[in-house]
């Protein structure tokens, strides 16, 4: 099956040579939840805009559903919705009026039944008279995702989604985000709430200073790149780290020792090492064994071994 959005040799430098993507090929297979994670300043928006033809490329190309975002722009725009960060609505309009002229702007025709779906599944139906104005900053972000929804995309960007929103809040919209996806809408997301990417997306795409560091299925990039460490608490702390123990850390109270080995290993040396202690003499009371989170992995391809896994 064809990818549903194609990007092929995409970089972007500004006028003021700040380069903001170097080349970057990503294809975004449709019908799956696409996490895309970085730090402040990598690239995540700048490459949002331009598959929403918001910034134009400096050098690459790109197709939505089918359709050239620069050649056949109107056909392409059609299918994207966009959830942007910024809470820029309409202040003086209504809940309704916005959103229905959302949908106009694509061309649509006037469809009141979805208008009423989109606002009843966003909680926003009882808000549909109410000026934007008076709305708290959760209800806004609700309402930009309806805008995003009113043209039935095909392709739903959100860019930090849920920045800003209540926990309550944000578990009712990840619950929408499941229900798009099962109606086959291609959901990609930016996000810095980093276990909701690991709760929701199929594959993530890391990106830091303008590349892509990598793209992998989410759990095959948590095998591959995880970590698990195991905690031994001791009966009796001891002043040093015992010698002949590998990849152990001794806690600063001499309590702990922190045993970190890799998940993919057939033999993981947890044997040896607790015949290790035995031979030195060592009880211990207590084991607790714990996974790298996808934050972990993130925190060590952005910062660690040069952004490289």
């Amino acid at each position: 099956m064809p990818a549903i959005v194609s990007i092929k040799g995409v970089s972007k430098t500004y006028k003021s040579h700040v380069t903001a993507l170097k080349t970057v090929d990503l294809e975004i297979e449709r019908g799956e939840i696409f996490a895309l994670l970085g730090p402040n300043g990598a690239g995540k928006t700048t490459l949002i805009n331009i598959v929403c033809g918001i910034v134009t490329t400096s050098s690459g190309s790109v197709i939505a559903d089918g359709h050239d975002i620069v050649k056949d722009f109107r056909a392409a725009r059609s299918k994207i919705g966009l959830v942007p960060q910024e809470l820029s609505t309409d202040a003086f309009e209504s809940v309704w009026s916005t959103v229905s002229f959302s949908r106009g702007l694509f061309g649509k025709r006037r469809d009141d039944a979805h208008i009423e779906k989109v606002l009843r599944e966003l909680s926003l139906w009882d808000k549909r008279d109410a000026k934007i104005m008076t709305l708290s900053g959760g209800m806004k972000r609700r309402v930009l995702i309806a805008k995003a929804l009113s043209h039935e995309p095909t392709i739903l960007f959100l860019d930090e989604p849920t920045a800003g929103v209540d926990v309550e809040l944000r578990h009712d919209m990840w619950d929408m985000v499941r229900e798009l996806r099962a109606s086959g809408v291609t959901i990609i997301l930016t996000t810095h709430y980093i276990e909701e990417a690991e709760l929701m997306a199929d594959r993530i795409g890391v990106i830091n200073k303008g590349e892509l560091v990598v793209v992998e299925d989410k759990a095959k990039l948590m095998r591959r790149l995880g970590k698990r460490q195991l905690a031994i608490t001791l009966q009796q702390p001891v002043d040093k780290l015992p010698d002949g123990l590998a990849n152990v850390e001794l806690s600063k109270d001499g309590t702990i020792l922190t045993y970190t080995f890799d998940v993919q290993r057939a033999d993981t040396g947890i044997a040896p090492l607790l015949k290790r202690l035995g031979e030195l003499g060592i009880d211990f009371k207590d084991l607790h064994s714990k996974e790298s989170s996808l934050e972990d992995i993130f925190v060590n391809l952005v910062h660690g071994n040069g952004g490289r896994p």
